[in-house]
């Protein structure tokens, strides 16, 4: 594998490309590595094809940290469909294909101003997503802010089997993992999500006291939801500042998760914890998350950093 540092982003050249083709050969895979407060992601430049350029079990391997390239997903940018300008797909680290990925589509965002020479501009484009219409925008500061479009609260359509208990949705219930009862709210941000604040009678929850890697396989393959589930584990710091770890369906724990802090807010002004605009910490760094009332859409705002381009053989 061939790497170029790259402490500021800037376009492999023609002649490095070149040199790669020819010394690798046409089954070479060229990527950019990004990361999203942590959560780290391989994009491939896609858009000359609608199918993506590897295979699931492909993006295993090269998402594997000691054998392949490292990273959390490939993301692929291919060309839009019914209108869109892009379409993004991605694959996670165990091969599966989630519906979509907020750090992911704020990579993809930085990753599509870089192919079309838009840095330093304002700019923002529609992607299509497997969870539907994302609008991604690339501030002024370089921070991305992405309408995540609305939460959906229905417990068929999370989905979920817990059954709904206000207004079809699934707000502080009860579910019992591992002979311990936690209380959930249901939410879907286009890929299912569960957030708890805590057990029932129990005290507030100290995430950082949890063992992640125990706990989060029980809540992701949980029969209660049939398409397993992302978790999040919710400190609240105040009304406006949350602290968060997450288990992500398909990643395992992660160092930050978009699509997560976006349901954990949505959960949280359910619970009557905390108000509509939060910071939510990570552990990759926070990000800022708004549910409008005006248009019942959520917002994210956050980074989306280049770490490095390469070359991999296939």
């Amino acid at each position: 594998m061939s790497i170029e540092s790259a402490a500021a982003p800037q376009k492999t050249s023609s002649k490095s490309s070149s040199f790669l083709d020819q010394r690798e050969g046409s089954r070479s895979l060229h990527f950019v590595k990004y990361h999203g407060l942590g959560n780290d992601f391989i994009l491939v430049d896609n858009r000359d094809s609608s199918e993506p350029k590897i295979t699931p079990e492909q993006a295993v391997k090269l998402c594997d940290r000691n054998f392949g390239i490292g990273a959390d997903g490939v993301i692929f940018a291919l060309p839009g469909v019914n209108g869109t300008d892009y379409t993004m797909r991605i694959f996670n680290s165990d091969g599966s294909e989630p519906e979509m990925c907020g750090n992911g589509v704020r990579c993809f965002a930085r990753f599509i101003a870089e192919l079309e020479n838009l840095y330093g501009k304002r700019q923002s484009f529609t992607v299509h997503t497997g969870a539907g219409l994302i609008v991604p925008e690339i501030q002024e500061d370089g921070l991305v802010k992405v309408d995540m479009g609305q939460p959906v609260l229905k417990a068929a359509n999370v989905p979920t089997k817990l059954a709904s208990n206000k207004n079809d949705a699934v707000v502080k219930s009860e579910l019992v993992v591992d002979g311990v009862t936690w209380n959930v709210t249901c939410v879907s941000m286009g890929n299912p999500h569960c957030v708890t604040f805590g057990t029932k009678g129990g005290e507030d929850l100290q995430v950082d006291a949890l063992n992640l890697a125990q706990i989060g396989p029980k809540f992701e393959h949980h029969d209660a939801f049939p398409a397993r589930t992302n978790t999040e584990f919710v400190q609240v710091y105040s009304p406006s500042h949350l602290k968060m770890r997450a288990w992500e369906r398909g990643a395992g724990a992660t160092l930050a998760c978009g699509t997560g802090a976006c349901a954990a807010v949505v959960a949280a002004v359910l619970e009557g914890r905390a108000t509509r605009k939060c910071t939510v910490d990570l552990p990759g760094g926070p990000l800022e998350i708004e549910w409008r009332e005006e248009d019942n859409h959520v917002y994210m705002t956050g980074p989306a950093e280049v770490v490095f381009y390469g070359s991999v053989p296939l």
